[in-house]
């Protein structure tokens, strides 16, 4: 008897254990009700690339290192989260010099080497550099991280030169990982009188011309920090110039003539910034084909655990938004803004946060408040390099803000829609609907996806409108897996973790069907997806 005892009190631990959000909630746990206006039309549209990609130019500060970009395991994961763009650019792109003349380093040379023996038919189907130059460049990069930030932290750069292979590498990365590469050029070459020397941006172009390279540009990052870090002070009115200057050198090549420019990468609208770039709008915004700025929540030296489960710190992004939204309005109506730079913390990122499952909280709600308020393209910093706020890892290893991404980009689609909860604090259970990515083989138009993050400590449920009662329910929650808990750099999908099945393979992103009905289930401090079948939205179809 007591055996049959222990056993029962054993099997009932372990139901509570294991409950999961398809199961009937426990007597008395009230769901947060969510209400969905049946609208013809969507509340807005986003950009299809609207989650996007960086690569900082300080990964150049040693050209050597371009060379990670040749890794087959990195081009895997980066072709994962296409279409997207891939910018570029960073404090350091305002101290790289092209010499066409000058000699790529070995590591290049033997990347190169690579290239030229594939037909040009399978450019992309090169395998990974020599894996002992690899493993050599991983072993310093410690170091080399070290003295990037250390030059990051005290505001002292220096210029570094590229070559003609640095390009070729980087836009190979790009064009195999289906990206759109955005180029920014060195905006603190300048004359005399104060206006842009544009030659070494000539070189440049005149080298991608020639290579046949399709891709976008930039003139400059931060512009408002130029005489913090560099001792030089640029008006906004002839920032303005020099984009108008740059358009007219792009329009000089037939290949350029169409191609996209976007600018100014500004600092987050601090009123000495705001001067800068009404200044700059009014000189040179009409020949810019979006308006872009930057925004972190807060510095990374200082941001603690609770700074990212914060509902204030996430709620600064919106008055943020509306601020530049309104700005750029007043000004240059109509103009697409873009956040061309942006992470969880500033100055390379939190160590052991910016990197761990806790730091997910910070960029799905940007993503969900971001496509919601009106930003066209978010531009994640980074997909891989120096600091803790990348999405892989020094060992080419993805970490949960990949993941995350990934999900993102195959559940949810460009059409944003309105949804409302009641019965819990929305700045806590903070929730977002989509209608869901077309081109999902498994979904169908109509189909909405919803997002939520919870920032309870305790399990919260949301109950769909009657009107999808009846409809089948895909769940995707993540959760960290490990000892460290939300501070873990390893996830889990529905119970399993998220791991490459090997340097080419991705593993399947498998749902975990619902029973029509149920309610939906966010354990405490976790976040996720719920893909609501045959939905039939109008907005949708």
């Amino acid at each position: 008897m007591l055996l049959l005892l222990i056993l029962a009190c054993l099997c009932a631990g372990a139901l509570r254990v294991g409950v999961s959000s398809a199961e009937p909630p426990p007597a008395g746990d009230e769901a947060a009700e969510l209400s969905i206006p049946q609208s013809s039309r969507p509340l807005r549209q986003v950009n299809p690339s609207f989650l996007s990609l960086t690569i900082d130019a300080n990964l150049v500060t040693d050209p050597r290192y371009i060379t990670f970009l040749g890794s087959t395991k990195l081009r895997t994961l980066a072709r994962g989260l296409s279409p997207g763009f891939l910018r570029f650019g960073g404090t350091k792109e305002d101290f790289l010099i092209f010499d066409p003349k000058k000699e790529p380093t070995s590591e290049e040379n033997n990347f190169l080497d690579l290239l030229a023996k594939q037909d040009a038919a399978n450019v992309c189907g090169i395998r990974s550099p020599p894996s002992d130059i690899i493993e050599l460049l991983q072993s310093q990069w410690p170091f080399q991280e070290m003295l990037i930030l250390s030059e990051q932290h005290r505001n002292k750069h220096k210029n570094t030169t590229i070559t003609r292979s640095t390009i070729d590498i980087l836009y190979n990365f790009a064009h195999c990982a289906d990206l759109h590469l955005i180029f920014g050029l060195n905006a603190l070459l300048r004359k005399g009188d104060s206006q842009w020397d544009s030659s070494n941006a000539e070189l440049i172009l005149n080298y991608t011309d020639s290579q046949n390279y399709s891709l976008s540009w930039e003139l400059g990052n931060e512009p408002n920090s130029f005489k913090h870090k560099s001792g030089i002070y640029i008006d906004g009115f002839q920032l303005g110039q020099d984009f108008i200057r740059l358009r007219q050198l792009l329009n000089n090549y037939s290949r350029y003539k169409t191609a996209k420019l976007y600018g100014p990468d500004v600092g987050q609208p601090r009123k000495r910034t705001q001067k800068l770039l009404r200044r700059f709008l009014k000189s040179g915004g009409k020949v810019i084909d979006s308006v872009t700025w930057h925004h972190y929540y807060v510095n990374g030296r200082t941001a603690t655990r609770d700074d990212f489960l914060s509902p204030d710190v996430l709620d600064t992004l919106i008055t943020a938004i509306q601020e530049e939204l309104q700005f750029v309005d007043d000004i240059t109506p109509g103009k697409e803004v873009w956040l061309g730079e942006t992470s969880s913390a500033y100055g390379g990122g939190a160590p052991h946060l910016s990197n761990t499952y806790l730091a997910g909280f910070m960029w799905l709600d940007k993503l969900g408040l971001s496509a919601q308020l009106g930003i066209d393209v978010v531009m994640r910093q980074v997909l891989f390099g120096a600091g803790s706020y990348h999405l892989v890892d020094a060992s080419f290893e993805p970490l949960p803000d990949y993941w995350l991404s990934l999900l993102y980009k195959k559940l949810v689609g460009t059409k944003v829609l309105q949804v409302n909860i009641a019965g819990q604090d929305p700045r806590k259970l903070r929730v977002y609907l989509h209608c869901t990515n077309e081109d999902h083989p498994k979904y169908r138009d109509g189909d909405v996806t919803l997002f939520a993050l919870n920032l309870y400590n305790s399990t919260k449920r949301l109950q769909l409108p009657s009107h999808f009662s009846n409809k089948q329910i895909d769940e995707y929650i993540l959760l960290p897996h490990g000892k460290d808990g939300i501070l873990s750099t390893s996830v889990q999908l529905n119970g399993h973790v998220l791991k490459m099945l090997d340097d080419e393979t991705l593993p399947t992103i498998s749902e975990k069907p619902l029973s029509p009905g149920s309610r939906l289930g966010f354990p405490a401090f976790s976040y996720g997806f719920y893909v609501i079948k045959n939905a039939k939205v109008r907005a949708c179809i």
